[in-house]
C-alpha cells in the first residue's frame, strides 16, 4: 500500500448514535485512515475535537481492545473512576472486557486531535455507562438497545445503582 494520503480518506462527522445523542457529538469528525488502507483486522482513525466537543458517549468494549494517543492540543480523559488531562504523546488503552467507561473531551479553547486504534471483532458490543444504551455491531451494521438487551426506543434513566 502506498503512502496514505489524509486529505483523500473518507472523512466522518458527527456519529452513528440515534438521537438525541448524534447532536451531542456536534464539533467531532475523523478521518478514517484503516478504512482507507482496506485493513480489516483493526480500525485506525484520527479523530477531531473542536473546543467543547466530546468525541463519543462515555462508553467500553465487550470484545474490543482500544487504543489512542493525543496528537494535537489538549484533552481530558473522562473515565468512570476520574478525569486525566491529555497532551500530545499521552496513550491511554483499555482491554477488551473491563467495564471502565471512558472518552475524551476537549474544554480548551483550540481544536485537539487523536488517534484511535482498535481491534474489530466480528461481533462487538459497546456499553455507554451514562446512558441507558448499548450499541451492537454485526458486520458493520449497528443495532441498539437498552443495557438489559432490550429494543433501543428512546432516552430513559438509567436505574439507580446501574451508572458503570
Amino acid at each position: 500500500m502506498p503512502k496514505i494520503d489524509i486529505a483523500q480518506t473518507p472523512y466522518r462527522t458527527g456519529s452513528v448514535y440515534p438521537e438525541p445523542y448524534n447532536a451531542q457529538m456536534a464539533g467531532r469528525s475523523s478521518h478514517r485512515l484503516g478504512q482507507a488502507a482496506g485493513l480489516t483486522q483493526f480500525g485506525v482513525n484520527i479523530v477531531y475535537l473542536q473546543p467543547g466537543a466530546v468525541a463519543s458517549l462515555r462508553h467500553w468494549h465487550l470484545r474490543e481492545d482500544e487504543f489512542a494517543i493525543v496528537l494535537t492540543g489538549e484533552l481530558i480523559l473522562c473515565e468512570d473512576s476520574g478525569e486525566t488531562l491529555m497532551r500530545p504523546g499521552d496513550c491511554a488503552a483499555w482491554k477488551a472486557g473491563v467495564a471502565e467507561g471512558h472518552h475524551f473531551v476537549n474544554r480548551s479553547g483550540g481544536e485537539a486531535s487523536f488517534l484511535v486504534v482498535g481491534s474489530k471483532a466480528e461481533r462487538e458490543i459497546a456499553t455507554y455507562t451514562e446512558v441507558d444504551m448499548q450499541i451492537h455491531m454485526e458486520g458493520g451494521n449497528a443495532r441498539f438497545t437498552y443495557h438489559d438487551g432490550s429494543a433501543w426506543a428512546g432516552p430513559r434513566d438509567l436505574p439507580k445503582g446501574d451508572q458503570k
